[in-house]
This record gives structure tokens, C-alpha cells and sequence, in this order.
């Protein structure tokens, strides 16, 4: 009988000591889990979302490389979309940022009002957005931009020195978005006590094959002579205005100057007899490295400014050798 007593508790001593070793390793595995999970959140990759109005503009191809260049160094995913300057489009990419759950968006608005509402979707999202090259409405965290209005003041008064205040010109307006109308502004503030008159005022909607339809009737309106300078808001429309120019043999007529400082503009502006005399030069790559460094900060729950404006400079013929370019 006794035996049989101490046979038990030994059985007994050896299934109390089973049950506790499994629940230590039920409990270390767990802990393994749970650090690991811990792990995977703080080694989670930063990710990035940049949407631009077309890549098919060398300004916003540099943007992109910006953008890239900066989520190289942080070691993050960066994800570029062109929206072919259509909202519908745009909307689309905002909201599949916000399904892959991106960190920070970077959006260049195709249309300033009519995104609000993604921008709101993706604030609704906890997902910081932060306008690039132009403001965008619906609850943007900041906005990081060339100072547009400095480089329409620039040219501007570019015009007003080489025509000694007084002349004819035509104005190729673009897409409407504030960098364009910031542009616009200030150079019609620039001209407006001058004795210099806009003779045309169209959209070449931001590219080169658009501003050259719009030059050609407009050089069909206006009979030779009587077009002194014409300004482009940016410099794809810029040589769009060379070509017509040079299509319809004005090229003695008149000069022309752009925005952006892009190298094919500079390209341009080097060749013999190019009527391409100036161009306000922005940093994309620059701005969108600075408008990284918003957004992180911004996710991180810091303090920034509401809007951020990138110097630009007058980059004249007589000064292509010492612009570093994009």
C-alpha cells in the first residue's frame, strides 16, 4: 500500500513539473512573440506618397528625384504618381496612399479647391499632407513652395529694364493653381505703374505644345511689330513661344522669359539667336527635401510653419556659366 502511495506521488511531483515547464515556454514563446511584433512595428520602413501634375514636365521629374533622393538617405519607400493634371486622377492616388497606409503625402494639386476633399480623406486618415510648389485646399499640415510671387516680381521687372518701362506683351497664363496665379500676381504687380500694356492674356496650360497653339494665335491677332515680350509662366511654355515664334519668322520681334530654370530652358536659352533671355530658376529637388523634413516632423507631432517659401533667382543669358541648374 505504500508503495503504491509513493508511486502516485512521484506521478503526481512529475505532472506538476510538466505542466509548469510548458507554461514557461507557453510564456517565453509568448514574450518572443510580442517582442518580436514590438520589433517589426519599430523597424516598420517609412513610407512616403508624392502625386505631381504631370511627369511629362522636366520641373516636376526633378521634384520626384528630390523626393527620392531624400526617402534614400531616411531609408524610406517613396511611392511617385503623375496625375496628368486631372483631379479625378489625383483624387485616385491620394486615396490609395491612404489604403497602403503611408506615412507622409506629398501632393502637388492639380486644381487648389477641387482636392480639398482628398486632402480631407487623408487628414480623416491621420495622414500628414503637405502641399509642394503649390497650396491645396481641405486641411493641409504646411505648404513648402518656390516663392512664386518673387519669381513673376523678377521677371517683371526684368521687362520693365530691357524695354526702358514702356512696351507691348503677351502673358501665357497656366493651370489654376496658386504657384501659377502667386507667378501671375506679381508680375503684373511688377509692370503695373509701367507704361508697358498686355496686349493677350492665354492659357498654355503649363506645357510646350499647348503654349505653342496659343502663340500662334496670338501672333495672328497681332501683326508683326507690335509684341515687344512675352512671359510664360513656366519655361516648357517658354520654348512652346520660341517655336511659334520662330514658325511664324518674328524671331527679331520679340523676347521671351520664362520660370523654372529647367535644363532644357537653359539648354535653349544657350543656343546662337535664342529669344529665350531669362528665366526665374526655382530648386525643386531642394524644396522637396525641405518638405520631407515637414512631414516627418508634422507625423512626429511637432510644430511647424504653415507655409514654407524657397528663394528663386533671375537667371539671365549673359549669367548661364555660373547657374549650378536643377
Amino acid at each position: 500500500m505504500k508503495k503504491n502511495v509513493r508511486t502516485l506521488l512521484i506521478l503526481v511531483v512529475m505532472l506538476v513539473m510538466a505542466v509548469m515547464t510548458a507554461c514557461s515556454s507557453a510564456s517565453e514563446s509568448s514574450s518572443e512573440s510580442t517582442n518580436d511584433n514590438k520589433k517589426q512595428k519599430g523597424d516598420k520602413k517609412l513610407t512616403i506618397g508624392l502625386t505631381v501634375g504631370t511627369l511629362a514636365n522636366p520641373f516636376f521629374v526633378a521634384m520626384s528625384k528630390g523626393v527620392e533622393e531624400a526617402g534614400k538617405e531616411l531609408g524610406a519607400d517613396v511611392f511617385v504618381e503623375s496625375a496628368e493634371y486631372d483631379l479625378a486622377k489625383q483624387t485616385s492616388q491620394i486615396e490609395n496612399f491612404i489604403t497602403k497606409k503611408v506615412d507622409v503625402i506629398l501632393l502637388n494639386a492639380v486644381d487648389t479647391k477641387g482636392i480639398a476633399a482628398a486632402v480631407q480623406q487623408a487628414k480623416d486618415a491621420g495622414i500628414p499632407v503637405i502641399a509642394v510648389d503649390t497650396n491645396a485646399e481641405g486641411g493641409v499640415d504646411a505648404t513648402v513652395t518656390s516663392d512664386n510671387y518673387q519669381a513673376g516680381k523678377l521677371a517683371g521687372e526684368y521687362v520693365i529694364e530691357q524695354l526702358g518701362g514702356k512696351g507691348n506683351i503677351a502673358i501665357i497664363d497656366g493651370p489654376p493653381v496658386s504657384a501659377v496665379t502667386d507667378r501671375i500676381q506679381g508680375f503684373e504687380d511688377a509692370i503695373k505703374d509701367s507704361k508697358i500694356k498686355i496686349l493677350a492674356k492665354q492659357n498654355g496650360e503649363g506645357n510646350r505644345e499647348k503654349a505653342l497653339t496659343v502663340m500662334e494665335s496670338i501672333l495672328q491677332a497681332n501683326p508683326s511689330g507690335s509684341i515687344d515680350a512675352v512671359f510664360a509662366i513656366n519655361d516648357p511654355e517658354a520654348i512652346g513661344v520660341e517655336i511659334a515664334q520662330e514658325q511664324a519668322d518674328r524671331k527679331d520681334e520679340f523676347f521671351i522669359v520664362g520660370v523654372d530654370g529647367a535644363p532644357e530652358v537653359t539648354e535653349a536659352m544657350a543656343k546662337k539667336g535664342s529669344t529665350i533671355k531669362a528665366t526665374s530658376a526655382q530648386s525643386p529637388s531642394e524644396m522637396m527635401k525641405k518638405a520631407v523634413e515637414i512631414g516627418i516632423k508634422v507625423k512626429n507631432g511637432e510644430d511647424v510653419d504653415d507655409l514654407i517659401k524657397v528663394p528663386v533667382k533671375l537667371v539671365t543669358q549673359d549669367k548661364l556659366d555660373s547657374y549650378q541648374g536643377w
